[in-house]
């Protein structure tokens, strides 16, 4: 994996939950924990979105949902990134073709990173944070190398 070196500031994370057994959710707030501390690498929740550079998504996303979550990707600033936490996000997971669930994620914002678990590990969590951030980096050098 590559260094972290253009993005010149912490990464602020925005979490939405779109209604889940809350696994996934117990995972981040693991991450944050002093056991992993994902805070001493500049990785912090914030509660709104329109500070985060990166959206988590955990759970299936019901019908009323969709159009919220699209609205909270739409108030981030650019460059964002979008992660999904866990399979309910990823597949529907053991919601998979209920009747009021609109899909996977990836047919409501644009997907990132997928972690694949269920519930996945802080590490795992970490792991993409670090993948989206990566991301990140690379659109901060192109908007850069636009605006010369």
């Amino acid at each position: 994996m590559g260094k972290l070196t253009n993005f010149k500031r912490s990464l602020w994370v925005f979490h939405a939950s779109g209604g889940s057994c809350n696994a996934c959710d117990i995972e981040i707030i693991a991450a944050l924990t002093p056991r992993y501390d994902a805070e001493r690498f500049g990785i912090k929740l914030v509660g709104s979105p329109r500070h985060a550079d990166v959206l988590l998504v955990t759970g299936a996303i019901p019908r009323d949902f969709a159009d919220k979550l699209r609205r909270v990707y739409e108030q981030m600033p650019d460059p964002k990134a979008v992660i999904v936490i866990g399979n309910c996000g990823t597949s529907g997971g053991v919601f998979y073709d209920s009747y009021n669930i609109v899909g996977p994620i990836d047919e409501i914002i644009p997907v990132d990173v997928y972690v694949p678990g269920c519930p996945p590990r802080p590490e795992a969590i970490i792991d993409a944070v670090v993948k989206a951030w990566l991301k990140l980096e690379k659109l901060e050098k192109q908007l850069e190398g636009k605006e010369e």
